[in-house]
């Protein structure tokens, strides 16, 4: 790689690491209380759906936005991204105001512009590394957003009393943060992601094929993993662990809210979902050189495990405010497993042309697990409780274990494992 390339990595990690902070606020701050607004506004047995229209929505606006980074590179795509997830959080608010459910539905949909926008940041990282440090940069952005989503659930109180003069329902000052957070972000991606990394990219690697036969959307996405092993795996253990985590953590503020008064909850909601995404992004850059240093199997096989054991401390802690920061602890830090050691293995088992196309489509199919997930956490929770919700998520994870044990390849660093 020449040193100009390096450069350019370089100037793009950075950059992607301050939007992460800020997008990761924007993302925090309302998924923090999302729920909580939810409950408040169509019931305990609905909670989940709002939560769960922002995954799916974040996983349907993928498929627009790889057609246009497909065709016109990384920066238009992320930007609109971020620009639709403000538009959600504009719309959360105006729901709030009037008390519409439907409209709350439609604007946490948009909302997951956000969430769309910061997974898309964990491709950019890899479009020009060195093989042997695409696990490491990886990640890096999936840690950078460590720094504004820890500190986004503790201000959740914070953004209520800042807005107090504009006289909005309670807990919708989360979402005004939200948005100013994501149009940050747009607009620094549109202004300084010069060059274009997967533009650049192409042009290193040598990519001759004409744009218009470049593969593009779900189906293209589908066509080329069909045939590659390493990248069915991939998609497999990132949806899982989504799948996973969203189930348990959408559901524990509710969890949370039957044992403590409304005076405390937003206190200890913020605590406990601060140490669970700090489980999530603190330590991914260790996960991303356990990556690097033995493989992606590995660290899937570690994620999934850790993801099966925070299910079993969650659902049998009770009301026991410090054993579920400890489940949700090591739900952060399966989910970490699953997501970096999946997303560095699918990046690099797809040439370069088809990767836009199959990183939509696992981010596609990721988010409509998750949504799955949270549709029907809060109805599980409601007619069988916490603990049954985490014993269901826990036997989720069960396969694609079963599937990342079998066969094990043997890896090195920066290669393509064999199944």
């Amino acid at each position: 790689m020449g040193g100009s390339v390096r450069r350019v990595q370089r100037r793009t990690l950075t950059l992607l690491v301050i939007t992460q902070i800020i997008g990761g606020i924007g993302v925090a701050i309302g998924i923090t209380v999302g729920a909580l607004l939810s409950a408040r506004m169509a019931g305990v047995g609905m909670s989940g759906l709002p939560g769960s229209g922002a995954v799916i929505g974040g996983a349907l606006l993928a498929v627009p936005v790889t057609r246009l980074v497909q065709a016109r590179g990384r920066r238009p795509g992320m930007a609109l991204a971020y620009l639709v997830g403000a538009l959600g959080a504009v719309l959360v608010v105006l729901a709030a105001v009037l008390g519409s459910v439907p409209l709350l539905f439609l604007g946490m949909f948009l909302f997951g512009g956000g969430t769309a926008a910061n997974l898309q940041a964990r491709y950019v990282a890899v479009d020009l590394a060195a093989p042997e440090r695409r696990g490491r940069d990886l990640s890096l952005v999936v840690w950078s957003a460590t720094i504004g989503s820890v500190a986004a659930p503790n201000l959740a109180d914070l953004a209520d009393r800042a807005v107090a003069g504009l006289h909005l329902p309670v807990l919708s000052g989360a979402f005004v943060v939200s948005g100013v957070a994501f149009a940050l972000s747009a607009a620094a991606i549109a202004v300084s992601m010069r060059p274009d990394p997967l533009l650049l990219a192409r042009t290193v690697d040598g990519s001759s094929t004409p744009a218009p036969h470049r593969p593009s959307g779900v189906r293209a996405g589908a066509r080329v993993v069909a045939g590659l092993p390493d990248a069915r795996l991939a998609i497999a253990a990132v949806a899982t662990g989504h799948l996973v985590m969203v189930a348990v953590m959408s559901m524990t503020p509710v969890h949370l809210g039957e044992g403590h008064a409304d005076a405390d909850l937003l206190r200890i909601v913020g605590i406990v979902l601060s140490v669970h995404i700090a489980g999530m992004y603190g330590l991914s850059p260790v996960t991303g050189w356990l990556a690097d240093r033995y493989g992606r199997r590995p660290v899937i096989v570690g994620g999934l495990t850790l993801l099966i054991t925070a299910c079993a401390v969650a659902g049998t802690a009770g009301h026991d405010t410090p054993m579920l920061t400890l489940g949700l602890a090591l739900l952060g830090l399966g989910w970490s497993g699953t997501m970096v050691g999946g997303s560095t293995l699918l990046s690099e088992s797809v040439p370069q042309d088809g990767r836009p196309a199959v990183q939509g489509l696992s981010d596609l199919v990721m988010g409509v697990a998750g949504a799955g997930a949270g549709a029907l956490s809060g109805a599980v929770v409601a007619f069988g409780g916490y603990g049954t919700l985490t014993v269901l998520a826990a036997m989720a994870a069960l396969p694609v274990l079963a599937l990342a044990l079998r066969s094990r390849g043997v890896s090195t660093p920066g290669s393509v494992e064999e199944m």
